[in-house]
């Protein structure tokens, strides 16, 4: 007797060459989806962690392009789409460049909105479709306490997440009735890598109220559940992981 096995999802995590997206992409992985690790320009990151992935029993696969590159991105996504739908997409990719506001320089602010905010919609509108014709999906947008708080020197960060949360509640309200999902994650002062040498311990315990930092894994098991079956009457939200912080 001749069984089939259903074929995993797939799953895109943007920008899985740093701290966020790698824990994101193991946990995903972990959960038995096949996993399409992206980074920028760093293939050989992007390679090792599938390959890590691989071994460990799970599957995986890793691309790079840049996710501002409109048509960079259209390609890859193609390319994606011939061995199937991605029903997953985790849009972490993600830049900042931190000045005050008088001293910020106009290719900073177009930098960091071109990676939150062009590079979502340049890797999920070519996505969408395929998505919808399975009648599945999650959307999960990485964006960040900035966008709901603000924060000094964060004014464009601010401004691109915050296009980035706006962006989900309208996607959501599109794709509902197809059976796809599109919140976001907002994360706190995450020990990632990414606010390394921006926050040093007296002011973490000064700003959350759990006087801690938090864990990757942490975002990365947030992200799972909203990636999940279980998940699938939440939609339209962006849920923030902080520890307390209001």
């Amino acid at each position: 007797m001749t069984t089939t096995s259903t074929p995993k999802k797939r799953a895109l995590v943007t920008g899985a060459s740093g701290g966020l997206g790698r824990a994101i992409a193991l946990r995903l992985a972990r959960d038995g989806l096949h996993v399409v690790v992206h980074a920028n320009s760093r293939l050989d990151a992007a390679a090792a962690l599938a390959d890590e992935i691989n071994q460990s029993g799970g599957s995986a696969e890793a691309v790079a392009f840049d996710v501002t590159d409109a048509e960079a991105t259209a390609a890859a996504c193609a390319r994606l789409l011939e061995a199937g739908p991605v029903q997953v997409i985790v849009n972490n990719a993600g830049t900042h460049a931190d000045a005050a506001f008088p001293a910020l320089r106009q290719q900073q602010w177009h930098d960091v909105i071109a990676v939150s905010v062009n590079g979502f919609f340049n890797v999920t509108q070519p996505l969408t479709m395929p998505m919808i014709r399975t009648r599945w999906g999650r959307i999960i947008n990485i964006s960040s306490v900035a966008a709901l708080t603000g924060n000094r020197g964060q004014v464009n960060y601010a401004a691109a997440k915050g296009a980035l949360n706006s962006a989900t509640k309208a996607l959501s309200l599109e794709l509902a009735s197809r059976g796809i999902t599109v919140n976001a994650v907002a994360p706190g002062i995450i020990d990632s890598g990414m606010a390394e040498g921006t926050f040093d311990k007296a002011m973490i315990e000064r700003m959350v109220p759990m006087k801690r930092s938090g864990r990757a894994d942490e975002v990365a098991a947030l992200v799972a559940f909203l990636a999940s079956d279980e998940a699938g009457y939440i939609s339209g939200q962006v849920i923030s992981i902080n520890g307390g912080m209001a």
